[in-house]
């Protein structure tokens, strides 16, 4: 018997994040469909080059869906499968373009709710983007606050959360229990 379940994995820019996410899914006992939240038109060369690496690299018997931000179909989809979606970031980028902050944060309440009703395991990548210095101009702000509250949101969601530091994962969250120096939510 299967059960829904989320591992959500955050950290810097070259942390290991997609590394391990691609390690549990691999071990998860389950079909791997990978959800890759990045555009993959009107990009530039070097984007090109990396969807390409990323496309070679991962088992060819994963299922990769492309250019999809309905993460609720996908569940609806994909029952009893893991879904690896990289990366949050991203699908926040592009539904804040025509949606607001709470209308972001309702859907990823709402797509966070039927990845559980859909019996998926869900592997979710998504940068700390809150550790730098404060943006310059208004609307980075806002974007940077937004992926921060998404990130919360699914961290408090989630059943373990890792915290990437160069390549090691730390594991902050398990079995829906935080670490014994934070409070559960």
């Amino acid at each position: 018997m299967t059960h829904a379940s989320i591992d959500f994995i955050l950290g810097a820019c070259r942390s290991g994040k997609s590394r391990q996410a691609e390690l549990l899914a691999r071990t998860s006992g389950r079909s791997v469909v990978y959800v890759a939240t990045c555009r993959t038109s009107g990009i530039d060369h070097e984007m090109e080059e990396r969807i390409k690496r990323h496309r070679q690299d991962r088992p060819s018997e994963w299922q990769t869906v492309e250019n999809s931000f309905d993460l609720e179909a996908l569940a609806r989809d994909h029952r009893g499968s893991t879904l690896l979606i990289d990366c949050l970031t991203m699908w926040v980028s592009h539904l804040s373009e025509y949606l607001g902050t709470k209308e972001v944060l309702g859907k990823l309440g709402t797509e966070l709710q039927a990845i559980r009703e859909n019996d998926i395991h869900a592997i979710i990548v998504s940068n700390e983007v809150g550790m730098g210095i404060v943006p310059v101009d208004a609307d980075t702000r806002r974007w940077r606050d937004l992926v921060g509250w998404a990130n919360q949101l699914a961290s408090r969601n989630a059943d373990n959360v890792y915290w990437m530091v160069a390549g090691i994962p730390l594991q902050v969250k398990s079995n829906g229990i935080n670490s014994r120096f934070l409070p559960n939510p």
